[in-house]
């Protein structure tokens, strides 16, 4: 029976990852089995409902497990095996032994990660405290779902609780034994101490929601391609009318969109929905030809592959939104949905009544949506402007048009692509146009949540707004990851990375969500808590560039180790060239860490537009950049040729933009690089009071870090001194990696004031 159990455990996902990872020790216990995941505290949790799950299939094995996050240390035995020793591992045991057959027992340390997270807190039934071995009371809490884990309260508790009211009852105290063998599993997890995991993204171990629902891509059958557009729009609606209704969970089209591939390919649809932590799926088609199309979709339970549901739409064209909603009806009637009047009318309330404005729409849509996977792209973004606005000239009530128009305008200017008060103004005439339109529908809120976030730093009016917009938009993921960064820029670390955290409970492979969860946890300093994201996401998509890359350059930022991201670039590069472009800004921040003049040179060809971002706040112009990489090389002549031409560009910004601080700081530190010292700090200083950490927390970090190099460089060594002490003290992008490495405070290396602050920052 042991070895039965040893096979279940092999086979679950959570044990392959991490012994694949080499991020896992087991150890055999006679008639049990101890792991020891070094990933994260939810990986031992997924890996016993798995296991659970799997000795359904085997009643005869009678198994109970504990769990427990703490310091644990690899030994070797007194026979030459390895083997785990520490408080973990003794509290895992002590856990385990408070449980009957069935359970899955967590510690109190480990329930308390787990419970401020909604996804986990109904399988999360706390039990109270359990005396074990010698006298220790511990606190437990009992993991267990419908169909997994064991709800009867564990013997030796019910004992405790029968004793504290046997004066009542007078009932003697049986004790009740299983009869039958019992097979002990302790499961631990360490670093606890170290550092504080929290929401995972996904819960592939635990019981989907039963009402939980994905719609993949619909594929175009129509015989011009050139329909690809609009086979999109028709998912696209029919996710969003379903995204309307409360009663039921819906993945978001960033995640759907990685399996835009045809159904007849053969997706696997359960691993499809493991991913994305779904019950059932939509696949479908779109047909048009002249003034017909067809609409077929299909409903299945991906768990057990089975089919709920199918239907065929032939119709007249302008019958396409009618078909849409009825979809989405027909589907929460088969999940069994409640469906208020007032979400019944949102559904059928169709987006526009002209075709043509739809398919405009609809492509502007996908250049947007690129531009936020992929991080702001003014071509992209101008080019979808064009296109909304010839949308809402043929259709002037075509709401989500003018809400889409609001996003666009408000990226340009808060991404500083843009930042004037023209295109701030066009923000505000888009979300007028929606509030004459429909001034109490959810994406209204939405959009005037978005204005007052990115055009006016208007922190708490966005949050009454997306509140409000909450409620009618029930499974938006994309109002919480605005709630999300404006809890960022307000100084609320902990609040952002909990709503960022729950953006991926709806939008688990939306890796831009994922980078900036990371960023967030990398600047609190939070590393190990960076590279959990990180290692999660990537166990979906080992592939995807950007995660590799931001995973691998943790080891920079965290131990000033650039190994693991020169390593990490050169793979990419060999497996695909045209790559460069991905990773340029991340390999010419390596080149200037290494202080490699020929790579810099490489990445910046790569770069694609006029930015470079060493501060994620504070672009550089090429010229800039330039300049940067012709003083590593030694060429002060070449250097202050490109300050020279670099300043004459940023002057012209600053005088278009006058409130953009970030590129007033920027043009404050190439007049310290060309020796106008008066300029720079006047220049410095102005930014500094512009955005203020009390009006924006995250970017002032950047700002403050710049000021100290502008100090710096003019020979200001107190005051730059003073600049970095204060930002090492805040969340920002400075750590230990950077400021060790990167040349632009080397006018401070070896002040042992400066070494000292390096020292701060090192891990310890």
């Amino acid at each position: 029976m042991v070895e039965r159990l040893n096979e279940i455990v092999r086979s679950t996902d959570e044990f392959q990852a991490a012994d694949t990872a080499g991020r896992l020790i087991k150890i055999p216990t006679g008639d049990g089995i101890t792991l020891v995941f070094y990933q994260s505290p939810e990986a031992p949790v997924e890996c016993a409902l798995e296991i659970s799950r799997a000795l359904k299939k085997h009643p005869e094995l009678q198994l109970r497990m504990g769990i427990h996050s703490g310091p644990v240390s690899g030994v070797i035995d007194v026979t030459g095996k390895a083997n785990v020793a520490g408080v973990g591992i003794n509290m895992a045991q002590r856990v385990m032994d408070c449980g009957d057959a069935g359970h899955i027992l967590l510690s109190k340390h480990v329930a308390e990660d787990l419970e401020q997270y909604p996804h986990w807190q109904p399988y999360l039934h706390e039990l109270g405290e359990c005396e074990v071995k010698h006298g220790v009371r511990v606190s437990v809490v009992s993991l267990y779902t419908e169909e997994l884990g064991n709800p009867a309260v564990p013997e030796k508790l019910k004992a405790v609780r029968v004793a504290a009211a046997a004066k009542r009852k007078r009932v003697a105290l049986r004790r009740w034994s299983l009869g039958v063998l019992a097979v002990l599993t302790a499961v631990a997890a360490i670093g606890f101490l170290l550092f504080r995991y929290k929401r995972p993204l996904t819960a592939a171990g635990l019981a989907v929601p039963e009402k939980s629902i994905a719609v993949l891509p619909f594929e175009n059958l129509s015989e011009e391609k050139s329909n690809a557009y609009f086979a999109d729009g028709v998912q696209d609606e029919i996710l969003t009318d379903l995204a309307k209704i409360a009663d039921l969970k819906v993945i978001s089209r960033v995640s759907v969109m990685h399996y835009k591939s045809p159904a007849s390919a053969g997706r696997n649809l359960r691993q499809i929905a493991r991913d994305l932590g779904v019950a059932n799926i939509v696949e479908g088609s779109v047909q048009r030809a002249g003034n017909r199309v067809r609409v077929s979709a299909q409903l299945i339970d991906a768990r057990n592959d089975v089919h709920l549901w199918a239907e065929h739409y032939d119709r007249p064209l302008d019958d396409v939104f009618a078909i849409q909603s009825e979809i989405a009806k027909a589907i929460a009637d088969q999940l069994r949905a409640k469906l208020s009047p007032i979400e019944k009318a949102a559904i059928e309330r169709p987006p526009t009544a002209d075709l043509v404005a739809f398919d405009l729409y609809t492509r502007a849509n996908a250049l947007l949506r690129r531009s936020t996977v992929s991080g702001a792209r003014k071509d992209n973004l101008l080019q979808a402007i064009e296109l909304l606005n010839q949308a809402v000239a043929r259709d002037p009530h075509f709401l989500l048009a003018y809400c889409r128009l609001v996003f666009a305008h408000d990226a340009l200017y808060l991404t500083n692509l843009d930042h004037t008060a023209s295109r701030r103004a066009l923000g505000e005439a888009a979300v007028q146009s929606a509030l004459r339109l429909q001034p109490h529908s959810g994406e209204t809120h939405l959009a005037v949540a978005r204005h007052l976030y990115s055009g006016y730093l208007d922190y708490d009016r966005a949050k009454q707004e997306l509140a409000i917009a909450q409620s009618m938009l029930p499974n938006s993921s994309e109002l919480i990851e605005l709630k999300g960064y404006i809890e960022r820029r307000q100084g609320h670390w902990d609040e952002a990375a909990r709503s960022l955290q729950k953006v991926l409970e709806l939008d688990p492979l939306n890796f831009f969500v994922v980078s900036q969860l990371s960023t967030t946890y990398h600047c609190v300093r939070d590393y190990a808590q960076a590279a959990a994201i990180l290692d999660r996401a990537l166990a979906i998509a080992p592939k995807d560039v950007i995660t590799r890359l931001l995973r691998a350059q943790i080891d920079l930022s965290w131990h000033a180790d650039t190994k693991p991201l020169h390593g990490a670039i050169d793979a990419i590069l060999a497996e695909d060239p045209s790559a460069a472009v991905v990773v340029s800004n991340i390999w010419l921040n390596l080149a200037l860490c290494e202080r490699d003049s020929i790579a810099a040179d490489r990445a910046l060809v790569a770069v694609a537009g006029d930015a470079f971002f060493t501060f994620p706040n504070a672009p550089f112009s090429r010229s800039f950049t330039e300049g940067l990489i012709a003083s590593i090389r030694g060429d002060s002549a070449a250097a202050h040729a490109a300050f020279t031409a670099a300043r004459v560009q940023q002057e012209e910004i600053v005088r278009t933009q006058p409130e953009n601080a970030a590129a007033l700081c920027v043009l404050g530190l190439i007049d310290a690089g060309l020796g106008r010292k008066d300029d720079a700090l006047r220049e410095g200083r102005r930014a500094l009071e512009l955005l203020p950490i009390a009006r924006d927390a995250f970017v002032s970090g950047d700002l403050i870090q710049l000021f100290s190099i502008i100090c710096a460089w003019t020979g200001e060594k107190e005051l730059a001194l003073q600049q970095l002490s204060e930002v090492t003290e805040i969340p920002s992008s400075l750590s230990y990696g950077r400021l060790r490495l990167l040349p632009f405070w080397d006018p401070l290396r070896g002040d042992p004031r400066f070494e000292k602050i390096v020292a701060s920052l090192a891990p310890k």
